[in-house]
């Protein structure tokens, strides 16, 4: 992945490309969240009332979503709005709101509890979620996105949540058929699949998101793919 570099004071930022080109990775110099943490999103401003940087971000023009995780802050962007007019107001943003010591979530964060053994579970649950938290999440969050865990039905599919810059993107069915898929029903006996959940309001908003993207593509005639020219939406994993 291609980095810029800020330093400002004695913050120090990078920024990394996704598989979304409207989402953009933050790699501050301090920790977001404590290691080990999950990984928090707001898909909207009303959803940050425990994030007062979170808050900040959303009254910028053209944040759509914003991602913490524990050393890195995810955001996605309003397709009409141009990275070269928002990055440098988010950089600004950042470095003095990371710099002054304020804190991030006025809520202490928890476990990744998707994962986490429980009792009752099945050898083969068991796997999966040790899969997810060793191999899977992780390369997700390489890429400024998650995956949660939501259950697995009688029949062997597995149900996931893709979260981060992974929610939205055009390779997120790549994502989670040629990587994740692939992972799963290579390590764990009896996995015959995976299917991603979604919230009713996340349907909602990526329909009217969808109907948005076609209006834009009338407009301006055809688009690039979303990884930009020459991407490669072969998946990570």
């Amino acid at each position: 992945m291609g980095c810029n570099d800020v330093q400002r004071r004695t913050m120090f930022i990078q920024t990394a490309n996704t598989p979304n080109q409207d989402a953009l990775k933050f790699i501050p110099s301090t920790n977001i969240l404590p290691m080990g943490s999950r990984t928090v999103e707001f898909v909207n401003g009303r959803e940050a009332h425990s994030s007062p940087l979170a808050r900040k971000l959303f009254a910028v023009d053209g944040v759509r979503s914003v991602m913490f995780g524990s050393d890195f802050i995810t955001i996605e962007k309003d397709p009409f709005v141009s990275w070269a007019v928002l990055k440098p107001e988010v950089f600004s943003l950042l470095t003095e709101y990371l710099s002054s010591g304020a804190k991030i979530m006025l809520e202490e964060t928890t476990m990744n509890e998707d994962t986490m053994p429980k009792e009752g579970d099945s050898e083969m649950v068991s796997m999966i979620k040790e899969l997810i938290d060793t191999r899977i999440r992780p390369a997700i969050q390489e890429d400024g996105g998650d995956v949660e865990y939501k259950g697995l039905t009688d029949d062997g599919v597995v149900q996931l949540k893709l979260r981060g810059a992974c929610r939205t993107c055009d390779s997120s069915s790549v994502t989670l058929k040629n990587g994740i898929e692939a992972m799963l029903m290579h390590y764990v006996d009896g996995v015959n699949g995976i299917e991603q959940v979604l919230d009713p309001e996340e349907e909602i908003s990526l329909r009217e998101f969808e109907k948005f993207e076609q209006k834009l593509k009338k407009e301006k005639g055809d688009v690039p793919p979303s990884g930009g020219k020459g991407y490669d939406d072969s998946p990570r994993l």
